[in-house]
């Protein structure tokens, strides 16, 4: 297995990473209208619209701001090009969630909108994640080396975590979770929290096991945005624990 996975065309190589980015993005939005199609949205078809378009531009600049201060010392340095290049899906979900409330509150939708984005999401992260593993060490979402068995030569002949796949069994068993308590009434809102809760938490978890650089208290990027999200969704946390205890 040789690092990154490439094909060519008319003499010409390029990258698996692409298709696949390409794939999870229309594969995930095929979903997400099957989904829709499905069910009686409280949400007009415009401002579905119009909040899609705000996770979107959300999404584009989260992905890149956290990209960026992943690596703090080299910010200087930066150029438009390097950084419209790097991205990070964490970063995307961050700048996406803010983007989303800040156009609701601007239209004036009051109601939750995210629980109909979570298999679609669970869906395209999957596939986007081979992508990313097709890329071995050329793309930032290897791991550290290991001995464990798990670790695998990802392009440099050492062994190492093998962080994309790891992603995406846990995606799977995000599906197989989300599946599972399809049936269970929960308050409109409550899956895409839980959803963002669960895929936070894994991400600082993970990324324990990355080279990384801290950007503050020897915590990266990525762990603080994490942070973030555990407390913009504190009270959501409350009442689930306290629903569980009783």
């Amino acid at each position: 297995m040789t690092f990154p996975f490439q094909f060519e065309i008319f003499e010409k190589t390029f990258y698996w990473h692409f298709i696949f980015e390409t794939l999870a993005f229309f594969v995930g939005i095929r979903i997400y209208y099957f989904l829709k199609k499905r069910i009686q949205d409280p949400i007009s078809d415009t401002n579905r619209l119009i909040i899609m378009i705000g996770a979107m531009i959300g999404a584009l600049i989260g992905s890149r701001v956290i990209a960026l201060l992943e690596n703090p010392s080299q910010i200087a340095h930066q150029t438009f090009l390097t950084l419209y290049q790097n991205k990070t899906v964490a970063g995307g979900f961050l700048g996406g969630l803010m983007g989303v409330e800040l156009i609701k509150k601007c239209i004036g939708v009051k109601i939750a909108s995210g629980d109909l984005y979570v298999i679609p999401i669970i869906a395209a992260l999957f596939i986007g994640r081979i992508g990313c593993f097709s890329m071995g060490i050329a793309e930032p979402t290897y791991g550290n080396e290991t001995t464990f068995f798990t670790g695998m030569n990802l392009g440099d002949g050492l062994k190492r975590h093998p962080i994309a796949l790891y992603e995406m069994v846990f995606m799977v068993l995000l599906f197989i979770f989300f599946e599972k308590i399809k049936s269970k009434k929960l308050i409109n809102g409550d899956r895409f929290k839980l959803f963002m809760v669960l895929y936070f938490l894994f991400r600082f978890l993970v990324e324990f096991l990355k080279p990384y650089e801290p950007l503050f208290l020897n915590l990266s990027s990525i762990q603080w945005s994490s942070i973030f999200i555990f407390g913009y969704y504190w009270k959501f946390l409350c009442r689930i624990f306290a629903f569980k205890n009783n």
